[in-house]
């Protein structure tokens, strides 16, 4: 065996010891920023509570029709909302809509609304992000033109302007509401994968790769990809909740959740008439309005940790 082969192949055993500790070392950090970081927990524990309640939804609140178990049920057709009582904990809403149960199954739509388009939003601005980073030239190029052209509109203005031209040709308010969101959501990744990439791929284990001939494609879902993760799940993760946010305003604003449907902002939706009226009629804002920020805020919590644990500078508690 030649010198040259030798010296590769014990560059490439370093490179893998390296990368193991490099993933032993940050696994230790997460718990431990987990672990000594209250905030954190607090953010654990929310998102873990409304998972639990979506989770239990058909115990906590069971469906009247089985088949249509995000409609939510009305006690009668009065408009004023009535207050909490013994039958409706919660109250309810304009046209008697029950907001213990839109709450409650509000918080599976809330989960797949934001679990859906962060998923998918960051799986197609991670392919084009990676497709860009990692083939450069005119590929490049080409691919911040199109990232720079969705992300010079704001944000909501065209998410809604999308959902008004969308809405009568699909007929379903929430599919449109969530396609929507997805095809102005997408760039933002795109270009955090890219900056992520470029930085990796001049690492040295990514050339000792090249040096020992992998293929292209096993360079960038094996060795660019994984480590360009961690940044993306911090980011990912305060967008979950931002996306729900988000949704709801379109839902408050007629374009997202059809009427009747189990979605917090659809609930606050039902409340506008009655603003002016709130000190007599708080419940019809407090609880949806209650679920909405709690929400936010856990899977805020959790991103804020996440991107503690990516700091070398943390320690334990607080950043030395």
């Amino acid at each position: 065996m030649s010198s040259t082969a030798t010296c590769s192949q014990s560059e490439h055993l370093k490179s893998q010891e390296t990368g193991v500790r490099l993933s032993s070392w940050r696994g230790h950090r997460w718990v431990r920023v987990f672990w000594h970081h209250p905030p954190a927990l607090v953010g654990v524990f929310i998102v873990l509570f409304f998972a639990v309640v979506a989770l239990l939804a058909p115990v906590l609140a069971p469906p009247i029709n089985p088949s249509q178990p995000y409609l939510i049920p009305r006690t009668s057709f009065i408009a004023e909302p009535q207050p909490p009582s013994t039958q409706e904990p919660f109250g309810t809403t304009q046209g008697q809509y029950s907001l213990y149960y839109g709450i409650v199954w509000g918080t599976r739509t809330a989960l797949k609304v934001g679990l859906l388009i962060t998923g998918l939003a960051l799986l197609i601005g991670g392919g084009i992000g990676s497709i860009c980073a990692y083939l450069g030239g005119w590929y490049d190029e080409l691919g911040q033109r199109l990232v720079e052209l969705f992300m010079v509109f704001p944000f909501l203005l065209t998410a809604l302007t999308l959902s008004v031209v969308l809405t009568p040709k699909l007929h379903n308010r929430m599919l449109v509401g969530i396609i929507a969101l997805i095809i102005f959501g997408w760039p933002g990744y795109a270009r955090l994968v890219r900056g992520e990439l470029l930085s990796v791929k001049e690492r040295d284990y990514i050339l000792a790769a090249r040096a020992l001939g992998s293929p292209g494609w096993r360079i960038l879902l094996v060795h660019i990809i994984p480590n360009s993760f961690y940044p993306l799940l911090v980011v990912a993760a305060m967008d979950i909740g931002a996306y729900v946010l988000t949704f709801a305003g379109l839902s408050f604003l007629g374009f997202g959740a059809s009427d009747g449907y189990a979605d917090w902002g659809q609930l606050l939706s039902n409340a506008r008439n009655w603003i002016p009226v709130l000190d007599t009629h708080w419940w019809i804002v407090l609880y949806p309005g209650l679920a909405l920020v709690l929400f936010t805020l856990g899977f805020t919590l959790i991103g804020d940790a996440l991107r503690d644990a990516s700091d070398p500078h943390f320690q334990g508690g607080s950043r030395s």
